[in-house]
């Protein structure tokens, strides 16, 4: 049998004659800015492509009143080929959305759009029209009390929507509210992929929550006694079927304790509750949890560990027993034989020495959360 049949029957491909691996310009973002602030331009990372696949690029720019929501992917595609083409969704008055889609094989680096203005070029103010509605792009969700503008003449109803993007290293729901010539859910006329980008729509508000999001620990002593503020300023829309949570875990071993907080969006289904619990009381290591998950905006918004250890019971000085322990508490970490030494409660007969592992709720990672994949080299 020949060396080339062989590796082809274990697999290994070969590209075609001809076939070269093509170098493409790479990255992903998506953000909210003021219509003042375009055209918008950056400069794109690199990638090696597979033999065979093409460069792409796609972007989409929606507007609503001052604001404009820019949606860009870069990168590698086994689309075929494609001429440079601009699809008006929707064009004002009121909201608009318009993309930009390319497929292209010719040379590296082909995909070579970098800036926002093949689609957008600044429009005379619009005549203003007798309609008011709240104007809104956000990835955080729109809250009450959101800016109204004066609507352009045309408009006759306010838009209150939520454009779901997935693909192309895209994942991302955008809040969308503004003006409409006509009552529907439409935005896009019935778009459903742009480029890698498919988007689905949905204007019903009551399936997607805006809940408080971000996740805190802390390590310190006498957290089972004095309570903590935490106060965040980041949201986060949730996924139909979704509620929010806050989840506090406090973690006790004597001379230090470690509380972790953890506020977003519940796994799917979940009902509304609120519980605290006692895995391990004392003497010794205390262990307890508080859990809340309710379905109304920003309704996850304690402010204070006291929602936790106002249900606890009181704990008075103990009385010590004859028998002595390495204490630690280490997130992130491990104890050492140098870990401080205490004398355990009367009622305390072992040392207890394992690990707690925690995930979920973006509770315990270490580092910046990364949005999407193959962010923009940078914006110039």
């Amino acid at each position: 049998m020949s060396p080339v049949l062989l590796l082809a029957l274990l697999g290994v491909t070969f590209p075609l004659p001809g076939v070269q691996a093509l170098l493409c310009q790479f990255g992903t973002a998506h953000d909210v800015w003021n219509v003042s602030e375009l055209p918008l331009h950056w400069t794109p990372k690199e990638i090696s492509c597979d033999s065979g696949l093409g460069c792409q690029d796609t972007m989409v720019l929606i507007e609503s009143g001052p604001l404009a929501s820019m949606v860009l992917t870069k990168g590698c595609t086994e689309a075929k080929d494609q001429e440079p083409r601009v699809t008006e969704h929707r064009m004002g008055p009121g909201l608009s959305v318009v993309s930009y889609t390319y497929v292209c094989r010719h040379k590296d680096f082909c995909n070579n759009l970098v800036t926002t203005a093949p689609l957008w070029t600044p429009q005379p103010p619009a005549e203003p029209g007798s309609l008011r509605c709240p104007v809104c792009l956000s990835m955080e969700g729109c809250l009450e009390g959101t800016t109204e503008e004066m609507c352009p003449k045309g408009t006759t109803h306010c838009y209150n929507g939520l454009l779901r993007l997935r693909g192309g290293g895209i994942i991302s729901n955008l809040r969308v509210q503004g003006c409409m010539p006509q009552p529907s859910c439409n935005l896009l006329n019935g778009t459903q992929e742009i480029g890698p980008l498919r988007v689905t729509e949905n204007c019903n508000t009551k399936d997607f929550l805006t809940c408080h999001r971000g996740n805190s620990l802390q390590k310190q002593e006498n957290l089972t006694q004095v309570p903590i503020g935490w106060t965040i300023s980041n949201t986060v829309i949730c996924e139909a079927g979704q509620v929010c949570q806050e989840t506090l875990l406090l973690i006790d071993v004597g001379v230090t304790s470690t509380l972790v907080w953890s506020k977003g969006c519940s796994a799917v289904g979940a009902q509304n509750s609120q519980k605290t619990s006692i895995h391990s009381t004392p003497p010794g290591v205390l262990v307890a949890s508080y859990a809340h998950f309710c379905s109304s905006d920003l309704c996850n918004g304690a402010n204070s560990s006291s929602v936790l250890l106002n249900s606890l019971p009181p704990q008075g000085a103990p009385e010590p027993g004859d028998h002595q322990c390495l204490t630690c508490a280490q997130p992130f970490g491990t104890c050492s034989s140098d870990s401080p030494v205490k004398t355990c409660p009367r009622g305390t007969t072992h040392c207890y020495d394992g690990y707690i592992s925690l995930s979920g709720g973006e509770c315990c990672k270490q580092g910046p959360k990364q949005e999407g994949a193959g962010v923009l080299g940078s914006w110039d």
